[in-house]
């Protein structure tokens, strides 16, 4: 049994990694690397031939998990995609917007170098792509073992993080000996909103985590409601100004509409107009209708008691691109939750060129914004920001908390690793994670007596 780490290797986005048993070959995730130093057109460099795969397990729908699928397609691949129910549907969802995104670049690319020889960058797939991707998938439930073949068995456990998200546990019979290995994808935290605590992971003989966390801890002591009143009440009560929060459609979205919720309808504030400017996260927000039952307890009981947790008065979710414009117009106290989280496209970049030189104007970050992206510049603390061709001074208040990061701290990440047994787990490999946080996290998974690896990309290790 062979294990390959070709992607998300000392580094966040880009989860790849390809199991071997004998000559079948498993892909764990195929997602976009967006890192500063990539163009998306080098997604297409594959370090494998996709015809040669036999099946893909997808363990949830982030677009650093699942952006790259329809390439993989495109190049040959033509086995299943298996993952679980929710996951399957919020993967589309993602796929269909990226390729918007990639159309979008490419004709601002040709716009720009109209006359030259270069007609600028392609996108690196189309809908139809997707849509045979979309074909592939084959869901399976939580914690049901499914038979890949006669010697590979896959079970989907629990994750938290976001909605149908997985890790992968693979019992494998290598020439008449049992190994078992599980690959967490990205884990989630305790008590987040809208989803389930993450299970804890069956004794394996070896460990792929994520480490994005390694090294740092959420900030204790206050509640999700706690940060979202006192930013609130100072930025749109005291101040009567507007607060903008940059959120990921699919997941983030929802668990800030819930809290947004429970704070407005138990009286903790005065009204205030929340706006959701993202066609994509009113789709998504369906799918967690439709997938309630995976919710977790205290969501489904604010539902049994007080209806619909993503519906509230004073909540608009805006459809069309002419009723975004007239956000803008709105001059009464507001929330605007808009995407990407990262401000590297979508609705929010309109927001914020109309916004970002307003004093009265606080932009809150939620979650966590590559380097290189326009969330990182802003975070940095940069005095002028390029929006929509134009530099624009920040008189903006810029904030941030993690509260709402859906990804364990370090702390959360090591109690994951000591539920295993020191005396069967023979490899912790590190994935999904900046070279220093992974430093950090094998220190203290060694502390704990487990042997760790952090894998260069592209090495293959026998197990």
């Amino acid at each position: 049994m062979n294990l390959t780490i070709h992607g998300a290797a000392r580094q966040v986005t880009g989860s790849m990694h390809l199991l071997e048993v004998d000559q079948y070959k498993i892909l764990i995730d195929c997602g976009l690397d967006y890192e500063k130093d990539r163009s998306i057109q080098s997604n297409e460099d594959l370090p494998f031939n996709a015809a040669n795969i036999d099946v893909v397990v997808l363990t949830h729908a982030h677009i650093d998990h699942s952006g790259n699928l329809p390439t993989l397609v495109r190049l040959g691949f033509e086995g299943q995609i298996l993952c679980t129910p929710p996951t399957a549907d919020l993967t589309e969802l993602l796929l269909l917007d990226s390729v918007n995104i990639f159309i979008n670049k490419a004709q601002k690319s040709r716009k720009h170098r109209k006359g030259k020889f270069n007609t600028g960058a392609q996108p690196l797939y189309l809908q139809k792509h997707v849509m045979d991707t979309v074909e592939r998938f084959i869901t399976i439930g939580f914690n049901k073992p499914f038979r890949l073949n006669g010697n590979v068995e896959l079970t989907f456990i629990p994750v938290g993080h976001l909605l149908g998200a997985a890790a992968a546990v693979f019992k494998v019979n290598d020439n008449g000996e049992e190994k078992t290995i599980a690959f967490t994808g990205d884990i989630g935290r305790k008590n987040y909103p809208v989803l389930n605590d993450p299970e804890p992971l069956p004794h394996v003989d070896y460990l792929v985590t994520e480490a994005t966390y390694g090294g740092r801890n959420h900030t204790k002591g206050k509640t999700v409601e706690e940060v979202l009143v006192e930013t609130i009440e100072k930025c749109c009560v005291k101040e009567q100004g507007r607060l903008i929060i940059p959120a990921f459609s699919i997941g983030r979205t929802q668990s800030l509409v819930y809290s947004l919720n429970k704070i407005f309808t138990s009286g903790l504030l005065p009204p205030v107009k929340v706006f959701v400017d993202s066609p994509m996260a009113s789709m998504a927000t369906g799918i967690f209708r439709k997938y309630h039952h995976l919710v977790n307890a205290e969501a489904q009981d604010f539902y049994n008691k007080r209806g619909d947790e993503f519906e509230f008065d004073n909540l608009t979710y805006v459809e069309t691109l002419k009723d975004s414009r007239q956000v803008s117009n709105y001059f009464e106290p507001c929330i605007i939750i808009s995407s990407a989280g990262m401000l590297e496209g979508g609705r929010i970049q309109d927001h914020l060129f109309y916004n970002i030189q307003n004093y009265y104007c606080t932009i809150l970050f939620i979650g966590y914004c590559a380097k290189g992206t326009l969330g990182h510049r802003l975070l940095r603390g940069d005095p002028i920001v390029h929006i929509k061709d134009r530099d624009l001074a920040v008189y903006a208040t810029i904030k941030q908390t993690d509260v709402l990061s859906a990804h364990g701290d370090h702390d959360d990440l090591l109690n994951n690793i000591r539920t295993q047994d020191k005396s069967r787990l023979k490899n912790v490999f590190l994935v999904h994670g900046e070279a220093s946080s992974m430093e950090a996290f094998a220190a203290a998974v060694r502390d704990e007596g487990y042997e760790v690896t952090i894998p260069e990309k592209g090495v293959s290790y026998t197990l």
